[in-house]
């Protein structure tokens, strides 16, 4: 069973971090002033989580230990928001009832000391030398202990691999991989323009040069590629959907595959080369993604919001607070097999790096656009593992991932004050 806590570390490295510890000490007292006010500084509110206090005193303790687990990052900024993050988890265990007994906190505790060799009085001696107090140990601990409980009983359910994800999972990727080199053409496809679409895709399927496949791209395509005739970079051909795949493999240099259907759209691809590349080939068991959507289409209105909200995001997680106070529906986030996910999606996906973003496709018959949002490739993993480990990681990775996205959605809907 995974554990809450964190990676093992020595005592010796413990002692080492003595420096960085009481310049962390030195620091808070300073930002709090030299005199009978620094304690009551000390003590102040930092951070409001709703009706949730975060004093500097908090802060100041949560980043020596820190230090001393040896998490990464600024001590100072991590601490803080780790110590947001855990006022959101208090008060969604407290609206639960979730309340660890004072025996399994003992328990996390020395096991966490007994990741440094110490028992806990050792360890406790240890922090206390480095300016921790116990209370920061068993706070950090009866939290950490709650979360993993709730996180289970709530997702444990959905996290629970199907027999044929741990066969997808337990498959060997082999060795050499296959790189392809596509252009692409993606026509917006309706009710009105049927015809003339047809037309179009009669035309180019045609069409023997890579120089008029191109200069018809950038004519009539919707996709982003276009301002570069359609052109894509050399391409991991496991990155494509799976129906595609064989598809592609079996064109000639130069050949146009048939109009393949998609939601609201047509594509043709043309290949313009294939290579293959040495070392393993990486297959995926799932793809994160996210898609957030936005009336008005393909309209100049819908497309500058979207722009707008796509340089605000760093992550998939940042849609969340874009999402706050609307509707569900606006916001999909989904983790799926790659044959699970519809053509037009799983084509976008496979252009995109994690956390990049396409405003290429539309929802409603062309009246919603969709922010689509790469979050990550959960990549499969190899043979020489038991059923049961592979199972047990894939449920964990699961688990992380629900966990860290609800917290997300916890902190949208919280109201946060920086002092």
């Amino acid at each position: 069973m995974q554990t809450f806590l964190t990676q093992a570390f020595s005592v010796s490295l413990i002692r080492s971090f003595s420096r960085t510890a009481a310049a962390i000490s030195l620091a808070f007292a300073l930002s709090s002033g030299a005199s009978p006010v620094a304690a009551q500084g000390l003590f102040a509110p930092a951070v409001i989580v709703d009706n949730a206090v975060i004093t500097n005193y908090e802060l100041q303790q949560r980043a020596l230990f820190m230090v001393i687990l040896r998490s990464p990052g600024n001590p100072e900024i991590e601490a803080k928001n780790e110590l947001i993050k855990d006022r959101l988890k208090q008060a969604e265990l407290a609206r639960v009832g979730i309340a660890p007994t004072a025996e399994d906190v003992t328990a996390g505790m020395t096991e966490l000391a007994g990741r440094a060799n110490l028992s806990l009085d050792e360890f406790i001696k240890v922090l206390g030398e480095n300016g921790v107090e116990p209370e920061t140990l068993r706070d950090f601990t009866s939290i950490g202990l709650g979360w993993r409980e709730y996180v289970g009983s709530r997702f444990l359910a959905r996290a629970r691999p199907t027999e044929a994800e741990i066969d997808r999972a337990m498959g060997q990727a082999g060795s050499g991989g296959v790189q392809v080199l596509l252009s692409e053409l993606i026509v917006p496809l309706n009710e009105q323009n049927a015809e003339q679409v047809q037309q179009l895709t009669d035309h180019v399927a045609q069409m023997t040069s890579f120089e008029a496949f191109s200069a018809t791209a950038t004519q009539y395509s919707a996709s982003d590629s276009r301002s570069n005739g359609g052109r894509l970079p050399w391409m991991n051909l496991t990155k494509l959907p799976p129906q595609l795949q064989p598809v592609v493999l079996a064109l000639d240099t130069g050949e146009i595959t048939e109009p393949l259907p998609l939601q609201g759209a047509v594509a043709m691809f043309q290949m313009r080369g294939v290579r293959e590349v040495t070392g393993s080939k990486q297959r995926y068991s799932a793809i994160d993604y996210a898609a957030y959507y936005i009336p008005g289409g393909r309209s100049p209105e819908a497309q500058a919001t979207g722009q707008k909200i796509a340089t605000s995001l760093d992550t998939c997680d940042d849609l969340y607070g874009v999402a706050k106070g609307q509707d569900p529906s606006v916001l999909d986030r989904l983790s799926l097999a790659p044959n699970e996910i519809s053509q037009d999606i799983a084509i976008e996906l496979a252009k995109l790096d994690p956390n990049e973003i396409s405003l290429n496709l539309t929802r409603n018959n062309g009246q919603t656009l969709m922010l689509l949002m790469l979050c990550g490739r959960t990549g499969e993993l190899g043979e020489g593992e038991s059923r049961e480990t592979i199972a047990n990681a894939l449920v964990q990775q699961r688990l992380a991932s629900f966990s860290d996205s609800f917290i997300e959605q916890l902190r949208a809907d919280a109201v946060i004050i920086e002092k």
